[in-house]
């Protein structure tokens, strides 16, 4: 029965694999199991001194960081990033969080976090796209690993403009102030896990987390769905 009304929403309905097209896949996918299978993954999640770690030696005191997937043009994972961001699929996002979350558990090394806090929005983008795309990703983390989730903590002050074409000191630059903890009495103590969509330069992660440790006894590890190459 499960199957005929399957086929039956199909035909008057598609839901067709965003990766190849497919329609053998269930209502609640958002990729064919050949698909996900297909997805660049890193390893990063297990092997400490990864390139993720290595960006911040000397810039920022996190305690481990890692990517899911490689971001390349013209790929699978950028497609998925474009669905989020730009075509207002939310699913998207929580795809992303749910792998995080099974490469999180099956890692070993993320064990002891706290808290997921998602790299914030200003509120005027954010209330442009409708969401926060780190946020949902943090959804789809917390709902495998059961992490909580501290939303309105840390907070973006300022809009700044897209930094795609700027060097890594003009990023810096602009990210200056940008950032605010606003309710650090939640942080005090705690293993927070920052987590974005893409790491490029690691500027706005650098510049966020460093506000994060300021709150006493904090310690900062950094997460990401994609990592450019």
């Amino acid at each position: 029965m499960r199957n005929l009304i399957h086929s039956f929403l199909q035909l008057f309905y598609p839901h067709q694999c965003l990766g190849c097209g497919s329609d053998f896949l269930r209502l609640s996918h958002l990729l064919c199991s050949r698909c996900i299978h297909q997805l660049p993954e890193t390893g990063f999640f297990e092997k400490a001194g990864n390139p993720v770690e290595k960006a911040f030696y000397g810039r920022l005191r996190v305690e481990k960081a890692a990517a899911l997937y490689y971001f390349t043009k013209n790929s699978l994972v950028q497609g998925l990033m474009l669905q989020l961001k730009y075509r207002g699929n939310r699913n998207a996002g929580l795809f992303l969080g749910r792998m995080m979350g099974h490469a999180i558990l099956s890692s070993g090394r993320f064990t002891d976090i706290d808290l997921l806090v998602p790299l914030p929005l200003n509120a005027k983008k954010q209330f442009k796209r409708g969401y926060n795309q780190a946020e949902l990703i943090c959804k789809g983390i917390s709902e495998v690993c059961g992490i909580p989730l501290e939303v309105n903590t840390v907070v973006r002050k300022q809009f700044t403009e897209s930094q795609t074409t700027q060097n890594r000191v003009a990023r810096w630059l602009n990210m200056e102030g940008v950032f605010e903890v606003r309710f650090p009495d939640k942080l005090i103590n705690k293993h927070i896990l920052l987590v974005d969509d893409v790491m490029t330069t690691g500027a706005t992660l650098e510049a966020c987390g460093s506000y994060i440790l300021s709150v006493p006894g904090v310690r900062l590890s950094i997460a990401t769905a994609a990592y450019t190459i």
